[in-house]
């Protein structure tokens, strides 16, 4: 690829680069550049939001750059503050290393096993003397510290700040440093941080790395970011039939939001779907492309055609499933409105989330669409619930 096709498949789906220009110029200078990204091993498994900067990640490899993937355990012992309104519990050694060990199996499904470095940053940091950690506290005031979104909230809320949580961003950034990174991978929520591996870069007289963040990625629903509490995610152990029926239950819109962001598939090829859906192609058929090459990420080319033509058998058929809950709802006044319902039932995270689902015509009772937003569902009712392609319940309402 020349500098300028690279930069435009880079830069897909990012958030922000600091400094475009400076990314341009490493580009140019024709080496492989050093790609960095940390990951914290604070819980055992990963969704397919997580996989966000590893894709990111496997698109620098596939042009030719090294990668490292940074285990953290030495800051997952500290607890990254990010976005926390409380001091996170500090991990022990044991969790850490069995969180770490599940990450590494992981990641391979995505990354070049042969050509990906994996890194502890206990490596270094556990070499460092109380003086040199003083010496790394000394590089940056507690004024400039607290202009940090969450420390700035918590400290004018009178929420608790312990000391060591100032040392987090300290450490991932003088990762860089010991690294010697030239470009570092993160999300939008990471950018306080990232940038502080500039400027410690800067101070111990190394080319300042470039940082590129990258945006968190929606849930099924659409609004919320992908969680496994909020239970609208994709997991990469998923089965790939479940795999394949929530990546067809995703939005149209959003359909595209993943292709930037999941997908490897050149920008070109991507148009050229963009453009067939505006010719008149099904949306459906443009997201079996989106599914097959997810599932086959995971799972491989025959499970990913296998899930597929499951989907097709059950789904496009109008079939519902053998096997689906049974739930009896119980109401206050002899009725409930279908959002909340909804949203008791499990079908959606939230009343907003269920009265949009409805006003886009993806919620049927029995086969038929739900037109009103705030219908009233009686006490009485006993009917199938359906909320887009695949989620289903049996509800009685009393």
């Amino acid at each position: 690829m020349s500098v300028q096709e690279s930069l435009e498949l880079l830069t897909r789906g990012t958030e922000d680069v600091i400094k475009l220009e400076e990314l341009e110029k490493k580009l140019k200078r024709g080496k492989p550049l050093h790609i960095k990204a940390g990951f914290d091993p604070t819980a055992p498994d990963l969704h397919i939001g997580h996989t966000v900067l590893i894709n990111k990640m496997r698109q620098f490899q596939i042009l030719g750059h090294d990668v490292t993937f940074l285990i953290g355990d030495f800051t997952g012992m500290i607890g990254d503050p990010t976005g926390k309104n409380v001091t996170r519990k500090i991990l022990t050694r044991e969790q850490v290393d069995e969180n770490a060990r599940t990450y590494q199996q992981q990641i391979f499904k995505i990354l070049d096993k042969d050509k990906t470095k994996v890194a502890f940053n206990s490596t270094w940091m556990n070499k460092m003397t109380s003086a040199d950690m003083i010496d790394l506290a000394s590089r940056y005031t507690v004024a400039r510290m607290l202009e940090r979104d969450d420390f700035s909230k918590r400290f004018g809320s009178q929420q608790p700040i312990a000391i060591h949580e100032f040392m987090y961003p300290l450490v991932q950034g003088f990762d860089s440093v010991a690294m010697k990174a030239d470009v570092e991978l993160g999300g939008t929520d990471q950018a306080f941080n990232l940038l502080m591996g500039r400027n410690l870069q800067s101070q111990f007289g190394q080319e300042p790395q470039v940082v590129m963040t990258m945006p968190l990625l929606e849930g099924l629903d659409g609004v919320q970011k992908m969680s496994k509490s909020l239970g609208n995610y994709i997991g990469i152990e998923d089965e790939p039939k479940d795999m394949f029926g929530k990546i067809m239950s995703i939005s149209d819109d959003l359909m595209w939001r993943y292709f930037d962001l999941l997908s490897f598939k050149s920008n070109a090829e991507i148009e050229k779907l963009r453009q067939e859906m505006a010719d008149g192609k099904n949306p459906r058929d443009v997201k079996f492309v989106l599914g097959l090459e997810i599932v086959a990420r995971f799972h491989g080319t025959d499970a990913a055609n296998g899930a597929l033509q499951g989907f097709k058998n059950q789904f496009q058929k109008g079939a519902i499933p053998d096997v689906i809950p049974e739930l009896e709802i119980a109401t206050e006044s002899g009725e409930m409105g279908i959002a909340l319902l909804l949203k008791q039932a499990g079908l959606c995270v939230s009343t907003s989330d269920a009265m949009r689902m409805v006003k886009q015509g993806a919620v049927k009772i029995n086969g038929e669409k739900v037109a009103d937003p705030r219908a009233a569902i009686s006490a009485g009712t006993k009917a199938v619930f359906q909320v887009g392609k695949r989620k289903f319940a049996k509800i009685t309402v009393i």
